[in-house]
Parts: structure tokens; C-alpha cells; sequence
């Protein structure tokens, strides 16, 4: 355990509404990058970390395949150990693959067919063939659809299976402690978490529904309690609250716990920040401009937020390790004010 602060932010000029960013290695030097959705220019930005908390500018691929460039997952799917990304497309109805080049560069985009209004995606290998596989949430159309992967950066058509009214965001786990990953989907339209168990042969359980607070908006999962079973949280946009649905490892769950936050969360991350081998969650308050850190206690309860100032219009939150200090760092897509904000923790 240590002292946790938090230094302020350093800003980083993305695209037009720079959403959702997420984490990886691009270049294959062993530092985590960045990668953003920039959903009103038609393309995904890479920042190249340099492996101590500073960032090169954005070099720019064209997503303009996509009417709204927004949800972003990375994964290795033509199996060429070079790390690729797939973009949802919030306003269409089809998701994109930039096949990775190992240099932060990409090929040209490929699309395949979703629902409507597939507003987030999430990359696993939910039939254990060693292949990434793509789940996204298709809010106009109320289910999840799989895409199974062909190893290649191609995938199969999508198999739907249901969920609850506008499914939005998207998180995987294996929560029946079965070694087959599972999908946590939160209903915004009917403030519930939807639960589809995988049998890890292309097919899933029938949803079981959890409540949460009033339009939730972001989902993550991990352990809050330290019993090894999977819990989940999520960021309640229309409540101000952070739930947490502690896990039973059978596929069902505790009635929610909440912790208030400030107004409009809609983004959530874990990470152990304070390096007390607890986890910890961070999300962010859209309309504050606010990232609220929650430092866990190990039994499911959390310390009162840490709150530090962020860009205008954080959409999303994410954590990576940006100064090879081996402790999480936090990352903030500023969509109103066209950056991403670094965080570097300290202790």
C-alpha cells in the first residue's frame, strides 16, 4: 500500500469528439500506447507511448467505413502476433477491423454487419479455439451479437442472442467459475444488467437480469471482495451512483451495493492504484468533467471518491501502465474538447 495521489492531467490533441479510447502495445516496444475513436472525423488516432508518461501526436487511420466511429477493442484476430483494433459504429450497423501493421499503422478497414445502434464492442475467444471472437451490443435491435473469429481478421456472420431493452455497453468474464467466458450487458433502457452464460460451443444461457441504478452507462468487472469469484460494476448515468454486483461464481449475483458519485457518470475502469493489492475503480463524470477515483477496501466497500479535474465531455476511461512503473495509470477520451487525457498515478 502506498501514499496514492494522482499527478494532473497532460492533455493530447486527438480528433473531432476523440469518445472512447483504449490501451495497448502498437508498436511492439513493449510500452502501452493509446487508441481513440475519434467519432466525428471518420478515424481511430494511435498515441505511441516512449515508456515514461509521455505520449508522441496521434497518427491518424481512416475509419470513414463507419458512420460514428465510438466503441474501441484491441486484439490479435489474423494471428500475426501484431496487435489489431475493432471500432464500433454507433450510428450504423456494421463494426471495423484496422489489421495492425506492428509500427502503429494499419491497414485499410474492413466491415462486417451488426444490429442498429451497436453502440459497444468487446473482443474474447468465447468457443476456445484459440481464434478472438467480437461481441457487440446492438441497442435498436435488444440483443448481443457474437461475431466468431476465423483467425484471419475475418469473422463469421453474427449469432443475436437477447438481452434487455437498449443494451449498451459490454463486458466479459467467466462468472460460473466453468473456464468459459461469459457476457455482463447493462440495459440502459431498463437500468438492469443482462448475464448470458457461455457454453463455449458458439451458444449462451438464456439472459438472468440484475438490477442496477437508472441508465447505466459503463461496465467493468473484478473481484471487490477477494473470495475469487468475478464481480461486477457499473457506472449509473441517471442515479449518480456506482453499483457493485458482488459475484457468487454460479452466474447470479448480489443485490446491487451503490456508492454515490458525481452527477453523469458514464464511464468505468479497474485497477489496483494504490498497490495494496485491492481493486480499485475510476469512472468519469460527463457532465462535471470529473474522473472519481474509488479506492477498495477488499470486502466490497470503497473509500469516499478522489476527485481530479479532467477535459470537457469525458466519454470514456481506461488504464494502462504509461511509465513502466509496473502500477496503473489512467487514460480520459475528452470528447467535447477534442483530447485524451493522460493521469499518471503516484506513490
Amino acid at each position: 500500500m502506498c501514499n496514492f495521489t494522482i499527478a494532473p492531467m497532460v492533455s493530447y490533441s486527438a480528433g473531432t469528439y476523440p469518445d472512447m479510447v483504449a490501451v495497448g502495445d502498437f508498436n511492439n516496444d513493449n510500452r502501452s500506447d493509446i487508441a481513440v475513436a475519434n467519432a466525428g472525423g471518420g478515424s481511430m488516432g494511435i498515441f505511441l507511448g516512449y515508456g515514461n508518461g509521455n505520449f508522441a501526436a496521434q497518427i491518424t487511420s481512416s475509419a470513414s467505413s463507419l458512420a460514428s466511429p465510438y466503441s474501441i477493442a484491441v486484439g490479435d484476430f489474423n494471428k500475426d502476433n501484431l496487435l489489431d483494433v475493432v471500432l464500433s459504429d454507433r450510428s450504423g450497423t456494421q463494426f471495423g477491423i484496422l489489421l495492425g501493421q506492428g509500427n502503429g499503422s494499419f491497414r485499410p478497414m474492413t466491415t462486417f454487419s451488426t444490429g442498429t445502434y451497436s453502440y459497444f464492442i468487446a473482443v474474447a475467444d468465447f468457443n476456445s479455439d484459440n481464434r478472438l471472437d467480437v461481441a457487440v451490443a446492438n441497442a435498436g435491435t435488444n440483443n448481443v451479437g457474437i461475431f466468431f473469429g476465423n483467425g484471419d481478421g475475418t469473422f463469421a456472420t453474427q449469432i443475436t442472442f437477447a438481452t434487455g431493452y437498449y443494451p449498451y455497453g459490454i463486458a466479459i468474464g467467466d462468472f460460473n467459475n466453468d473456464n468459459r467466458l461469459d457476457i455482463a450487458v447493462i440495459n440502459d433502457g431498463s437500468d438492469t444488467v443482462s448475464v448470458l452464460l457461455g457454453y463455449g460451443n458458439k451458444t449462451f444461457a438464456t439472459q438472468m437480469t440484475f438490477a442496477t441504478g437508472s441508465y447505466p452507462e459503463g461496465i467493468a468487472v473484478g473481484d471487490f471482495n477477494n473470495d475469487n469469484k468475478l464481480d461486477i460494476v457499473t457506472a449509473n448515468y441517471g442515479s449518480s451512483t456506482v453499483s457493485v454486483l458482488l459475484g457468487y461464481a454460479n452466474g447470479t449475483f448480489a443485490t446491487q451495493t451503490t456508492f454515490a458519485t458525481t452527477s453523469n457518470p458514464f464511464s468505468i475502469a479497474v485497477g489496483d492504484f494504490n498497490s495494496d493489492y485491492q481493486t480499485d475503480i475510476a469512472t468519469v463524470s460527463l457532465t462535471n468533467n470529473i474522473l472519481n477515483v474509488f479506492l477498495g477496501y477488499g470486502n466490497g466497500t470503497f473509500a469516499t471518491q478522489l476527485s481530479y479535474a479532467t477535459g470537457t465531455g469525458p466519454y470514456s476511461v481506461a488504464v494502462g501502465d504509461f511509465n513502466s512503473n509496473s502500477r496503473p495509470d489512467i487514460v480520459v477520451g475528452n470528447g467535447d474538447d477534442l483530447s485524451v487525457g493522460v493521469y499518471l498515478t503516484q506513490c
